[in-house]
């Protein structure tokens, strides 16, 4: 009799599968309509951090090294040094958000970014390049995501993956247009022109913009049904988080990506003059990192409000770990585009858990000042990889051997997330 039965149970399963797919398209439009205004202004802020981030950055790292005679160690070097000083101010600046209005934090840290902007097109010496490089990562990689993820975990609960997934499409918009328009740029204004221009864009678009869509805080009480009844989450002071040994074990995980990418895209034009690949190969690979990120991202969303972010924290890095692989050993240019497409794969599943699992763990009431320490520990992460492996490449060491190195690093962190993640199932239960 049993037999008989399963493939009536089959064919229920399945019409059950199809109507929570129709149910969950619509409610995604219902959602997306309801929630515009919150999920636009976290959008343009992940859009405007990429005028900090390092692919932005490293766009002018030949002409900053010509014009003040840097060797690749020297400016990663530097570049280290005003990254990591970003990172210890962070823990600090970053509370703002527990403490003000999400409206202000977001103003004043579009204002900073701007003015960044502005000291790196005017750069004269290695001290003001330094300076330059504190602010832009600061406000961008740094306060531009603080202030937007930390906003998104807040305003929703029951939908709080999926709004996360669409702010994190921010980053992938500006990494599909910004460093294509900014090499444009270039060829007009020159390299300090097109940070003057950036700076304009700051003031005259996104200031205005992001301020008119977050000038309102969202109540957190979603109207719309939550896909998965959750328990209470324990609200945890940031000095009883730092005091367990999970976090660190986390942070040595999702530390991995800022390493990794920040380095090789801050190297990418030494990449390709050790390959032989055209420079502009990297830049349009951009778009379909950012694509493959952007539809990661949303998948990611939907899986977190199924499943919790903890349990589809061990998979993030897998995809890191063939981009490595694939990089280091793959001398055709093709490997390019092999590269950003897994990279775009991790990176959609380890922004928008990122933005996810801290609230999921730790509550929403200190979640700036949590926030705050992993985002330090995160752009300590994106300082020291190009610091390291510019000394390095100095020292004579083979960068597609570092890279490889890189990818096992990977593999083995996914292998401890595994296990945690089962304990900590196991913790719950």
């Amino acid at each position: 009799m049993a037999r008989r039965r399963r493939p009536v149970r089959l064919a229920g399963a399945l019409r059950t599968a199809v109507g929570v797919v129709s149910v969950r398209h619509e409610g995604a439009g219902r959602f997306l309509v309801a929630n515009a205004r919150w999920l636009g202004g976290a959008f343009l802020l992940c859009l405007c951090s990429s005028f900090g981030q390092t692919y932005f950055i490293s766009l002018s790292g030949g002409e900053i090294r010509r014009e003040l005679q840097l060797s690749h160690g020297e400016f990663g070097l530097l570049y280290m040094l005003a990254t990591l000083a970003s990172a210890a101010t962070l823990p600090f600046l970053g509370r703002a958000i527990d403490r003000f209005p999400t409206r202000r934090v977001a103003s004043a840290t579009v204002v900073g970014l701007a003015a960044a902007c502005v000291v790196m097109a005017t750069v004269p010496s290695v001290p003001v390049l330094v300076v330059a490089l504190y602010l832009l990562r600061l406000c961008g990689q740094g306060m531009m995501s603080q202030t937007a993820f930390t906003a998104v975990g807040r305003w929703f609960v029951a939908n709080r993956g999926r709004a996360v997934s669409y702010a994190t499409i921010g980053y992938q918009a500006g990494e599909a247009t910004l460093p294509l328009i900014f090499v444009a740029t270039v060829g007009l204004l020159g390299w300090r022109g097109s940070w003057f221009a950036s700076a304009a864009f700051l003031v005259v678009l996104g200031l205005p913009a992001i301020y008119a869509l977050v000038r309102r805080e969202r109540d957190p009480q979603s109207t719309m049904a939550p896909d998965l009844r959750r328990p209470a989450v324990r609200e945890r002071m940031l000095a009883e988080v730092v005091r367990m040994p999970s976090f660190y074990l986390l942070c040595t995980a999702v530390v991995a990506p800022s390493f990794i990418v920040t380095t090789i895209f801050f190297h990418q034009i030494y990449l390709a003059d050790l390959r032989g690949w055209p420079v502009e190969l990297f830049a349009s690979g951009f778009v379909l990192m950012s694509t493959a990120t952007a539809a990661c991202a949303l998948t990611c969303g939907w899986l977190i409000d199924r499943y919790t972010a903890v349990r589809i924290l061990p998979f993030f890095l897998l995809p890191l770990t063939f981009a490595c692989l694939a990089i280091s050993q793959i001398e055709s240019s093709a490997a390019i585009f092999v590269f950003m497409g897994l990279v775009g794969i991790s990176n959609g599943f380890a922004a928008t858990l990122f933005g996810a699992l801290w609230p999921e763990l730790y509550g929403v009431r200190h979640l700036g000042a949590i926030r705050s320490v992993v985002l330090s520990a995160i752009v300590f992460g994106s300082a020291l990889g190009p610091g390291v492996t510019g000394y390095l490449i100095d020292r004579g060491v083979s960068f597609p051997l570092q890279i490889a190195v890189m990818g096992i690093y990977c593999l083995c962190g996914a292998a401890m997330l595994a296990f945690w993640s089962r304990w900590h199932a196991r913790q719950a239960d």
